[in-house]
């Protein structure tokens, strides 16, 4: 088996393991156990800078606002471009609070 199905694989089980979490208390005592406290400041960089970049902040306030590098502000930006959706999902997801969350969908279908 080739190491990109193993990771694809895997990723996907990570996902599944995410989904099963029950709680934002339940999701932090993960992630806190599955990254380095620096991986968790650097993912929570990122979706602060994401949420700012979705109301159209400049990246210069942005910079100023969170201390965050230009360099992960624009490759933030990218991802919101040029990559699956998963910021926008999520944003507007917390912005429109009544939308069925994923599990909750599954289960009900």
């Amino acid at each position: 088996m080739s190491n990109q199905k193993i990771e694809t694989r895997t990723i996907r089980e990570l996902c599944e393991a995410l989904n099963r979490l029950e709680s934002s208390e339940e999701i932090r005592r993960f992630l806190t156990d599955l990254c380095t406290p620096m991986e968790l400041v650097a993912m929570a960089d990122r979706w602060r800078v994401a949420k700012l970049l979705a109301r159209e902040v400049p990246y210069r306030k942005i910079y100023e606002k969170t201390g965050v590098s230009t360099a992960t502000i624009t490759r933030v930006a990218r991802s919101m471009t040029r990559g699956e959706g998963g910021y926008m999902l999520l944003i507007n997801r917390l912005d429109n609070p009544q939308k069925t969350p994923l599990k909750e969908a599954t289960l009900e279908s």
